[in-house]
């Protein structure tokens, strides 16, 4: 029987990927994204090569009550999500102050509030069929506060938090939940931020990659997934902690301000 995975921020970068992969595998999709266009053109290409169905939902989900739309929608379908995959998400680079507070707002409701109500809304029917699997899409930019883009930084640190936590709340289920964490990644989403312009992206990770990792990571119920393009990234991470933090908030605004 086919498996289905919904998947947010579906019409470009990893998400996009994620959704080719899930579609190689025989899955079938529903893509949500604000692009109706991206998307309907991502159906029609994913449906005539691999023989699956895929339902478009275009909908903002930094919106107030596009998530319970989109679980509605859903419902009326009256297709199971097997599979959720949160990888919606933008970043502002910038420091806090001078970036317009709806910005803020867009990227908080977007990166966290969909996020959490979304799995809040189709965990519950996982929960009473005891089986699915989640996909967050975190960041490895969460390990760390991130001076010149301190709203993101903190957004990921929370997607990363709360995915585990409820990864071990659900230990007596057949319920898995992977966090998914790239580092630099080519996608539109460093255009959009500004990123592509820093040091952090002198060498980015293929959106395919991250994708493979993320999907591979949440068929074998990982509970982490950290996705970088070289070893030494990698390797780096894991000393962050052992860095004094005066020192790695330096660090931190120096490789984001532009080059």
């Amino acid at each position: 029987m086919k498996k289905t995975a919904l998947i947010t921020g579906a019409s470009s970068g990893i998400g996009k990927e994620l959704a080719i992969i899930h579609a190689e595998k025989n899955g079938n999709l529903i893509l949500v994204s604000r692009n109706r266009d991206k998307l309907n053109a991502l159906k029609d290409q994913l449906e005539k090569k691999y023989g699956i169905r895929v339902d478009v939902i275009a909908k903002d989900l930094s919106l107030a009550g596009a998530s319970k739309e989109v679980f509605a929608d859903v419902q009326t379908l009256g297709i199971q999500v097997d599979y959720l995959i949160n990888n919606a998400g933008f970043g502002l680079v910038g420091k806090f102050h001078e970036i317009q507070w709806d910005r803020h707002i867009q990227m908080i409701n977007l990166n966290m509030v969909a996020l959490t109500e979304l799995t809040h809304l189709f965990l519950n029917e996982m929960v009473v069929r005891n089986n699915g699997k989640i996909l967050n899409t975190s960041s490895t930019a969460g390990f760390i506060p991130g001076p010149l883009q301190a709203v993101y930084f903190a957004s990921k640190a929370y997607v990363s938090s709360f995915s585990n936590a409820i990864a071990e709340e659900l230990h007596d289920k057949n319920i898995t939940v992977t966090t998914l964490l790239p580092g630099a990644t080519e996608t539109n989403f460093a255009h959009t931020s500004g990123v592509d312009k820093t040091a952090i992206y002198s060498n980015p990770a293929s959106a395919r990659r991250v994708a493979e990792d993320g999907y591979n990571g949440m068929m074998k119920g990982k509970l982490d997934v950290i996705s970088v393009s070289t070893k030494s990234q990698k390797m780096q991470l894991s000393l962050v902690r052992f860095f004094p933090k005066k020192t790695l908030l330096k660090q931190t605004r120096l490789m984001q301000e532009p080059k």
